[in-house]
C-alpha cells in the first residue's frame, strides 16, 4: 500500500511540473512578429539613450507608434510578452535574434560613416588643392604685373 501511494505522490508531481506557468492569451502575437517589435523597440531605446531630446520632442510616444505600427494594444503585447517570457530559452532565442538584427544594422552604419567620411575627408583635401591653386594664381598674377611694371619703368 505505501508503494502505491508513493507511486500516487510521484505520478501526480510530475504530471504538476509539466503545467504551464502562464496560459496562452487569446491574442497570442505570432512570434515573428512579436521579434518584430522587440527589435523596433530595442531601437528606439538606443535612440532615446543615444540622443534623449530628439525622442522626447516627438509629439507621441514612440512605444505607442510602435503598438500602432503592429495594429496591436499594450495590452495584446504586455500578454504576450510575458507568455514567451515564461519560457525562458525560447524567449533568449528571440532576443539572440533581436541581438543579432542590430548587430548587422550597426555594421551597415558603420560602413557608411567610414564611407561618409572618406568623402568628407577627400572634399576637404580637393578644398585645399583649390585654395592653394587659387593662391597660387593670385601670386602668379602679382608677380606678372610686378615684373611688367618694372620693364615699363625700365623701358622709359
Amino acid at each position: 500500500m505505501k508503494n502505491f501511494i508513493v507511486i500516487v505522490l510521484v505520478l501526480c508531481l510530475s504530471v504538476s511540473c509539466k503545467k504551464e506557468l502562464v496560459k496562452q492569451p487569446a491574442k497570442l502575437i505570432e512570434k515573428d512578429k512579436m521579434i518584430d517589435i522587440m527589435y523596433d523597440l530595442s531601437l528606439i531605446e538606443a535612440m532615446k539613450y543615444q540622443h534623449p531630446v530628439s525622442v522626447d520632442s516627438v509629439e507621441t510616444s514612440p512605444t505607442a507608434f510602435i503598438l500602432k505600427k503592429y495594429k496591436i494594444d499594450s495590452l495584446q503585447f504586455s500578454q504576450s510578452n510575458r507568455y514567451y517570457a515564461a519560457d525562458y530559452e525560447n524567449y533568449k532565442s528571440m532576443f539572440d535574434e533581436v541581438g543579432k538584427r542590430l548587430a548587422v544594422n550597426q555594421r551597415a552604419v558603420d560602413s557608411i560613416l567610414k564611407i561618409e567620411e572618406k568623402n568628407a575627408a577627400k572634399e576637404k583635401k580637393n578644398k585645399l588643392k583649390d585654395t592653394l591653386k587659387d593662391k597660387i594664381k593670385r601670386d602668379l598674377k602679382k608677380v606678372r604685373l610686378d615684373s611688367i611694371r618694372k620693364t615699363t619703368r625700365l623701358s622709359r
